[in-house]
């Protein structure tokens, strides 16, 4: 029993289903179902594919899936509860693998390829956001990889752009149509991009600011490969500026054995470090990764004299280089880790080890040796991005190893405040650069071997353990050794050390440096000989400097002791200290080495100690009460670093300062905090402002401070009009935001303390700012560019207060406040530009404000901003800037709007803005400016969107004349026009054109009864009514509305959102229509065309509303005329132009018919009705099928009939004579591209005919200019000679080059005269000596209604091309109608094929039947003359077909066989307009075999006459191939039967007995034989004279057979003996061309081979008829039969011989019964 399911509604098609069983639903694996009921582990529901078709499935093929079922029952909506994105992608795929296939067979195999990838990696994507277990970051990641996928292959498709929101579909009804818009723009702007990086870190108060990515470089060491030093090594890495010639980073140490591997055994895989903070600036550096190799061991590596085994010195081996330019490319396309080998040179002098990478990048190769092949570090870089912590999440793998983070030496870029800094909160951290000393040599012979030792003392004297570093990576130590350089006094390390000392062990602690010399000698002593030291703090508080300091060296030795440091604290430790200590006693146990000394380098990177002595004076301001004020001037000159590190300290140091003498240091506090706040408006401390924001919520203490800095905030305002310099008062401006942020924080502290008093006073205090504020708006700013600055810079600042504002007051409060403030601005005439762009951006972020958010401040400030924006549209300026002002107020009030009620709000923006709206979109399309365009069509489009009844209401109420109601509409209708036609939105932004239409259709209802009420009785207005009708027109005729071309799932969506927006429109446009009453006749013609346009839309519902109206139109007219001439007319004219681009169907024609007789059945003029009907009718018919041969990939034939068709109807039906002009030029276009020049001529010349030879003026038409008559019809004359010139039809041109001549004589042009006479004289030579080819004809029927209309059940004859003989024509035929089926007889087909729904093609050759007999005959005419005559000019044709009748006589079969003759006439001569042309009558009629012998020899006789002619009037020179050929054809199959059948067969008594009425026919054919034999005679005779001597063999044959074809006939014909002297000789003929109709021995055919090939092409060309044999069949089928076929029997006898076209007397006249056969080629003779 089937029941309703409750839970199993949507499921997925796991296995296909093929659905054999009844009522069985059919399945494709990965379809969707919606689930109905069930029974007994069956489903019964539907495909969400074919929703209209239900059916059963088994429930195991299914995979269920959660759904969410609303309005259950029989009309329920099943959606899958899964993730937005997941559905879209599932949608889409199943989209996409229609279209994909269809790149296959396009061959676009790139694409498909493409596809195909990406396809697999949304599978694989969608998989992974199914699996349920990724967190949200992966979840995002996956998102956004899915996203980027479907937006690129939508593009790549041509499919519809999605609009996105966090990477899901957007819902249009829930945002305004301007947030729409710029979700379109983004959509677009990220298929190419990813969007993970796109989010914008937005100020509290609606300052952006996009936070700069930094760059990490991983670094991993792999190994170093060849390791042959044979000791302990250490590799310090670092990064190094090449311009900037230093390090820029702290240095990365690696302990390696002698083996090359780690000294520490947990250090394998794990020798990596990240190099971190490299700003954007920083990777366009040229920067390099420089590697140090230091080794531990003997003093000289081989040498093992040199030191005692045991004592290991730091000694300099190597350096490696690599560019990050060279490879940063490479490194940034793959997110792994790349390897690299880095090749380690050794430094041929130690002096220079210093310099030694610097030597390998400039390639200075004489200071350093390169090393043997593979031998070097390998190492592994990966370049990442993000801030730490986003490192640290993505990478979590690298942390894992171990990873040793190397900063920057300083700070970053960017700096971070404390709480920002990943993995260490406060850093303090001194780099020590050991750079040079200089030494005496102590009377020694050589020079010392120096190690430096430095340790870092406290004030107490104990050294600090772990405080220095040689590099990351490594643990900290307590004493640094340096590099020992080999016997130099002089050395130069250039060794960074990082000190990291605590804060509190800062102050008091000093760096001791220790020389001592490294022995060589046995012992290997190291000798102490002097020291140096320097304090790390001064005496004033400040750090050391970040410089060089070259200290003082003081003596000592071994036995020197350091336990008591103040013994050389007290001592200068460098030229700076001496001059700070004069009074130094000289008897001291260290005495200063005046020769020697000792220079290091440093740099601070501390967050809380400072090297700044001004700074340090503020914060210890009690110190110096007399110089406060100095002490707070000075605060300007310290560096913005020091300042953010110290922020806290310093804010509290001055407000404390502010409340211990408020009037004397009051305005210096003041300048000095409005200098800090400017400070963090700069990009590199911004993010400090998070800071301040903190220290004001949680540490600011100054309860009074508001006071002050209120008054003086007043008081820089109110001195703005009278300073001539105003930067002050500028910084003042830019700090407005922190400065409110103190303002009101001090007022809440005090308030809290007090109880609120003192708040009137408070009150008042901001009321009088604000009226200084409102004065320096209002100043006249355009002749003091400082004035303009300072308002600028207040302006900027104004929106940021907002905020603050609002802890303190109301919002309708805050709001007046800003109204008056905004009020207070001069209007756009009154300011200049640039103060124009500030006062709109400041109007901009005060409506992103939150204030702005609130309906009650909304209310009081929309009348100030839209009086702004409204004058700065009107003088169309900054448009863009407003653009995006109202495109954030329509984002608000739509917004406002799902949640409460914003009439109020939007009768205002219509009140001020629509119509001024209306005239910057009309501008702004008139200019074409696209963007600007689309902001201002999405913000009308938004507030359309808004307005209600009441509001379209109110609005066409508020019209104080119709005048300006009618401008209004004007002005709507015009830009919706424009909307539609300029395409404003792309093609695929198809839910932005969708939601248009909506809306456009919408306000359309609403203005149409305005329209009606206003404009159509007495104070009908045709513009507005003809503006409102070619809108509807437009509108349904929109591409994006035509849902006939969408897939079937997308014209669901848009049904069930939109409905179908033509029927709503044409429902509306034909109400608007029936309203105009006897209007009606101002709109035709003008209106026929387009309405004729929407009833050729493809949708019934449309066409039967809209087809009625021409019914209308018709009765109109003819009311007022009489006639409708001019419905005719125009609706003829643009029926032509609209289907010719594609519009209308059968189906249009067949309604279109129907509904109008429909109508005119009750009509008066019922008659005259009828009949334009049905000729337009007819008329569709020819138009729809010439559409379809124009835009198929049809053969230029099927074009051509069509086009011949469709012109002569406009010709001879509607009497069109411009249209019948125009497709006559469309048609010899098409004769051109198919190189028929001679058809292209004719056609032309139906134009020519035209025109008469006068010199009226004509216009210009298609490509001709505005000329006269006289010049188009000789320009045409011109052209057309040209045409038959190209297509050898020299004889049609010529009378044309006598027409042209005689109109250039009656001129007096002689130049032109003299030009077409030559071009005549010229024509006349070509026809002597140019080859033309003589073509064939072939009748083709057309037979079954699948052929178009123009060749339905009709027959033509066609010219065939040049060489094509019926086998090639038939292929043709059978290639240009794919689907028909070649018949098998000759026999006229009956009804059933001429109704069936199939196509059938008769296809057979005929013979033309010329009609210039005279000239034929002509003997001394040429033959090249008489050649164009026999195929030209031809409109009749014949065919004949033998067949027997009666009983057979099987020994001659000529006695019975007849021949059925059908001659064909065609409507027009060919050649002419086309190839081919309908046969418009055909003859039948019966020749008798005595009145078919008789044509035969008579024609074949006369064939003879013209050929010897020839040859006696040496028309034909040298080659006689041709008359050997016919003489040996007629001679030959003469003596083997041919003649002599004739005469076994009608010369015999019986047949005179039986036939008494044929005796005079009889007589006749005896009378042409006595003549064949004569002409024969004078054919040898001609022939002996000009043969050659080889071919003398040939003649004497044709002289011998000749003989015995004279006896053989001697009895019946007495006259036979007198034979010409010239043929009883005994030369020998010659002949070189082979016999087609009779056969010749085989001697000749040696001989003819041997001395003569054929060579037809070099003769004159014979019809093909006289060089084919053809045969007949008794059971009707017709057999063709080659040239070469020659039969034995009697029935092949006659084919041979007797056939009117291929007997040895055959005429070229005769026809030959070729026809399209199929039977096997045995059974054609083949």
């Amino acid at each position: 029993m089937w029941s309703p399911t409750e839970e199993e509604k949507y499921g997925v098609v796991i296995c296909s289903f093929r659905g054999a069983v009844p009522q069985g639903l059919v399945l494709e694996l990965g379809e969707t179902v919606q689930i109905l009921e069930k029974c007994e582990g069956w489903y019964r529901g539907v495909s969400i594919k074919k929703p209209n078709v239900k059916g059963i499935f088994p429930a195991n093929y299914i995979h269920l899936k959660k759904a969410v079922v609303s309005n259950r029952g029989q009309y329920e909506t099943v959606v899958p509860l899964e993730d937005s994105v997941v559905t879209e992608v599932t949608a889409t795929l199943q989209e996409w693998a229609v279209l994909w296939k269809q790149l296959y067979v396009k061959h676009k195999v790139d694409l498909f390829y493409k596809l195909r990838h990406v396809m697999n990696e949304l599978i694989d994507l969608r998989r992974q956001l199914l699996s349920g277990h990724l967190t949200q970051d992966q979840v995002r990641e996956v998102k956004r990889h899915l996203t980027v996928r479907l937006d690129w292959g939508n593009e790549h498709l041509g499919l519809d752009l999605v609009p996105r929101k966090d990477f899901e579909v957007v819902d249009s009804d829930q945002i305004s149509v301007s947030d729409l818009y710029k979700m379109h723009l983004s959509s677009r702007h990220s298929v190419q991009q990813s969007t993970s990086q796109v989010d914008t870190i937005r100020q509290r108060h609606g300052d952006a600011c996009r936070m700069p990515v930094p760059h990490h470089f991983f670094l991993s060491l792999k190994s170093f490969t060849y390791n042959t030093i044979g000791e302990d090594t250490d590799v310090f890495f670092s990064l190094y500026d090449v311009r900037e010639g230093k390090q820029i980073s702290e240095r990365f140490m690696v302990r390696l054995n002698k083996n090359g591997g780690p000294r520490n055994p947990e250090k394998i895989d794990r020798m990596c470090a990240l190099f971190t903070d490299l700003s954007s600036k920083d990777m366009k550096r040229d920067l390099y990764i420089v590697a140090h190799v230091i080794r531990i061991g003997r003093m000289l590596l081989n040498d093992s004299k040199k030191g005692p085994p045991h004592l290991h010195y730091r000694r300099p081996y190597g350096c490696a280089v690599l560019s990050i330019m060279d490879v940063l490319q490479s490194i940034s396309e793959i997110k792994e880790e790349k390897d690299f080998v880095l090749k380690v040179y050794t430094c041929n002098n130690e002096n220079e080890w210093c310099q030694i990478h610097e030597n390998i990048i400039r390639k200075s190769s004489t200071k350093y040796t390169a090393p043997s092949s593979n031998y070097g570090l390998i190492i592994s870089l990966q370049l990442l991005r993000g801030d730490m912590e986003q490192v640290r999440r993505e990478n979590p793998m690298i942390f894992n190893r171990g990873v040793s983070v190397t900063r920057k030496l300083g700070f970053p870029d960017v700096i971070m405040p404390e709480m920002k800094i990943v993995g260490c909160d406060i850093r303090n951290d001194l780099y020590l650069t050991l750079e040079k000393g200089d030494f005496e040599r102590g009377g020694k012979s050589v020079q010392k071997n120096i190690e430096v030792t430095m340790y870092v003392l406290y004030a107490d004297g104990e050294i600090l353990k772990d405080c220095i570093s040689l590099g990351s990576g490594e643990p900290s130590r307590s004493a640094y050794h340096s590099f020992v350089l080999y016997h130099n006094n002089s050395p130069r390390w250039g060794e960074i050390i990082k000190l990291p000392i605590p804060i509190d062990r800062f102050r008091g602690s000093h760096l001791r440096f220790e020389f001592r010399h490294c022995s060589t000698k046995d012992k290997g002593e190291k000798k102490l000989f002097g020291f140096a030291f320097t304090p790390l703090m001064r005496d004033d508080g400040t750090t050391l400097s970040d410089d060089i300091h070259e200290l003082y060296v003081y003596k000592c030795d071994e036995n020197s002791t350091f336990n008591n440091h103040a013994l050389y604290l007290g001592l200068p430790c460098c030229k700076e200290d001496y001059n700070g200590c004069p009074n130094i006693p000289s008897s001291l146990i260290f005495q200063r080495s005046t020769k020697e000394s000792f220079s290091v380098s440093t740099q601070l990177s501390s967050t809380k100690l400072t090297q700044n002595v001004d700074l340090l004076a503020l914060l210890k301001w009690k110190a110096y009460p007399d110089r406060v004020m100095d002490i707070l001037g000075r605060l300007r000159h310290v560096s913005g670093e020091e300042i953010v590190k110290f922020l806290q300290d310093i804010l509290d140091t001055l407000f404390v300062v502010l409340d211990d003498n408020t009037e004397k240091y009051g305005l210096l506090v003041f300048q000095s905090l409005v200098f800090i706040i400017n400070l963090l408006r700069d990009s590199k401390y911004f993010h400090f402002r998070p800071v301040m924001d903190t220290y004001i919520q949680k540490h600011f203490a100054g309860a009074l401070a508001y006071k002050e800095l209120i008054r003086c905030l007043k008081w820089y305002m109110d001195r703005s009009a009278e300073l001539v310099r105003q930067d002050h008062i500028q910084e003042a401006m830019r700090a407005l935001e922190y400065l409110f942020k103190f303002i009101v924080q001090s007022r809440i502290l005090y308030s809290r303390a007090t109880c609120g008093m003192e708040e009137e006073q408070f009150r008042s205090s901001i009321q009088e700012l604000f009226q200084s504020i409102r004065f320096v708006l209002s100043l006249d700013s355009r002749s003091s560019e400082t004035l303009i600055f300072t308002q600028a810079a207040l302006l900027n600042s104004f929106p940021a207060i907002f905020d603050e504002l609002l802890q303190m007051f109301t919002v309708q409060e805050v709001a007046e406040f800003v109204r008056g403030t905004l009020g207070s601005m001069p209007s756009t005439v009154h300011i200049g530009q640039s103060m124009d762009v500030v006062k709109l951006q400041s109007i901009a972020r005060t409506v992103d404000s939150r204030l702005f958010s609130f309906s009650e401040s909304r209310r009081i400030l929309l009348p100030v901003v839209l009086h702004h924006i409204h004058l700065h549209l009107r003088q169309q300026k900054e448009l863009l800037i407003c653009s995006g002002i109202l495109s954030s107020i329509f984002s608000i009030i739509k917004t406002s709007s799902l949640e409460g009620d914003v009439v109020e709000e939007v009768e205002m923006m219509v009140e001020s803005l629509l119509d001024v709206l209306l005239q910057t979109l009309l501008t702004i399309m008139s200019k074409s400016q696209s963007q600007e365009a689309g902001e201002y069509v999405s913000c009308l489009l938004s507030l359309l969107r808004q307005m209600s009844d009441t509001h379209f209401q109110h609005l066409l109420d508020n019209f104080q004349s119709k005048d300006e109601l009618k401008e209004f509409l004007l002005k709507i209708f015009c830009v919706f026009r424009n909307l539609m036609k300029m395409s404003v939105f792309p093609r695929d932004w198809m839910v932005m054109r969708l939601l248009t239409s909506n809306i456009i259709v919408t306000t359309v209802q609403y203005l149409s009864s305005a329209l009606h009420k206003n404009f159509t009785e007495t104070d009908f207005d045709f513009k507005v009514w003809n503006s409102y009708f070619s809108l509807a027109v437009l509108f349904i005729n929109q591409p994006s509305l035509q849902l006939e071309n969408a897939t079937p799932a997308k014209r669901k969506k848009i049904i069930d959102k939109y409905g179908d927006m033509r029927v709503m429109m044409a429902y509306e446009l034909f109400s608007m229509w029936q309203n105009l009453g006897e209007h009606k006749i101002h709109f035709i013609p003008g209106m026929i065309g387009p309405f004729l346009g929407v009833t050729l839309v493809p949708q019934p519902e449309v066409r039967n509303i809209m087809i009625p109206i021409f019914h209308d139109m018709m009765d109109w007219e003819q009311r007022k005329n009489g006639n409708f001439k001019q419905v005719e007319a125009e609706l003829i004219d643009k029926l032509d132009s609209l289907v010719s681009e594609g519009k209308g169907d059968e189906n249009y024609r067949e309604l279109f018919s129907l509904l109008l007789l429909e109508k005119i059945e009750q009509e008066t003029w019922r008659e005259t009705g009828i009949s334009f009907v049905t000729s337009v009718t007819r008329l569709m018919e020819r138009l729809l099928d010439y559409r379809d041969c124009m835009k198929g990939d049809e053969t230029e034939n099927k074009k051509i009939g069509c086009t011949v068709n469709l012109m002569n109807f406009y010709k001879s039906e509607i009497n069109k004579e411009e249209m019948y002009i125009r497709y006559i030029h469309k048609l010899c276009d098409m004769h051109l591209q198919a190189e028929n020049y001679t058809e292209a001529a004719f056609t032309l010349l139906l134009y020519c005919e035209l025109l008469q030879w006068e010199d009226r003026p004509l216009r210009e038409f298609l490509h001709y200019p505005s000329q006269s008559e006289w010049q188009r019809k000789e320009g045409l004359c011109r052209k057309i000679i040209h045409y038959f010139n190209k297509g050898k039809s020299w004889e049609f041109g010529i009378p044309l080059c006598r027409e042209l001549a005689m109109q250039y004589e009656s001129l007096y042009d002689y130049q032109s005269l003299s030009w077409i006479r030559k071009m005549e004289a010229t024509y006349y030579d070509n026809i002597m000596e140019q080859q033309r080819l003589e073509p064939e004809f072939f009748r083709v029927g057309f037979y079954g209604r699948k052929f178009p209309f123009f060749l339905r059940n009709k027959e033509y004859v066609c010219r065939g091309h040049d060489y094509e003989r019926l086998e090639a024509f038939q292929q043709r035929m059978l290639s240009e109608f794919p689907q028909a089926i070649a018949m098998q007889h000759p026999n006229h087909p009956d009804d059933s094929i001429l109704q069936c729904d199939a196509q059938y093609l008769q296809i057979y050759a005929v013979t033309p039947i010329p009609d210039s007999i005279d000239v034929l005959q002509m003997d001394r005419v040429p033959d090249r003359i008489k050649s164009f005559y026999r195929v030209n000019n031809i409109r009749k044709f014949r065919y004949d077909r033998p067949f027997h009748k009666g009983p057979k006589d099987k020994d001659n079969e000529f006695k019975s066989l007849w021949i059925e003759r059908t001659t064909l006439t065609l409507t027009h001569s060919l050649p002419g307009i086309s190839r081919w042309f309908e046969v418009e009558r055909r003859e039948l009629v019966e020749v008798s075999p005595l009145e078919n012998a008789i044509q035969v020899v008579e024609n074949k006789n006369q064939e003879l006459r013209t050929l010897i002619s020839q040859y006696q009037h040496k028309q034909m020179h040298g080659n006689i191939n041709l008359l050997s050929m016919c003489l040996n054809g007629v001679i030959d199959a003469a003596v083997n039967g041919g003649i002599a059948r004739y005469q076994e067969a009608f010369f015999d008594k019986d047949y005179i007995t039986k036939h008494p009425g044929d005796a005079e026919k009889i007589t006749q054919l005896k009378e042409l034989m006595q003549e064949q034999v004569h002409v024969l005679g004078v054919g040898l005779a001609v022939h002996e004279k000009f043969v050659h001597p080889e071919m003398r063999p040939l003649h004497k044959k044709l002289i011998d057979q000749f003989q015995m074809m004279r006896s053989s006939l001697y009895h019946e014909l007495p006259g036979l003996d007198k034979l010409s002297p010239a043929c009883s000789g005994s030369s020998t003929p010659r002949s070189n061309i082979l016999v087609s109709h009779g056969p010749m021995s085989p001697e000749s055919i040696k001989l003819l081979h041997r001395h003569s090939p054929l060579n037809l092409l070099g003769s004159v060309r014979h019809s093909s008829s006289s060089l084919s044999s053809h045969t007949s069949s008794e059971t009707g089928n017709l057999v063709i039969l080659t040239d070469s076929s020659v039969g034995e029997a009697a029935e092949e006898m006659y084919h041979m011989q007797a056939s009117p076209s291929t007997s040895s007397l055959s005429s070229t006249h005769s026809a030959p019964s070729q026809m399209i056969n199929s039977a096997p080629s045995s059974a054609r003779g083949i």
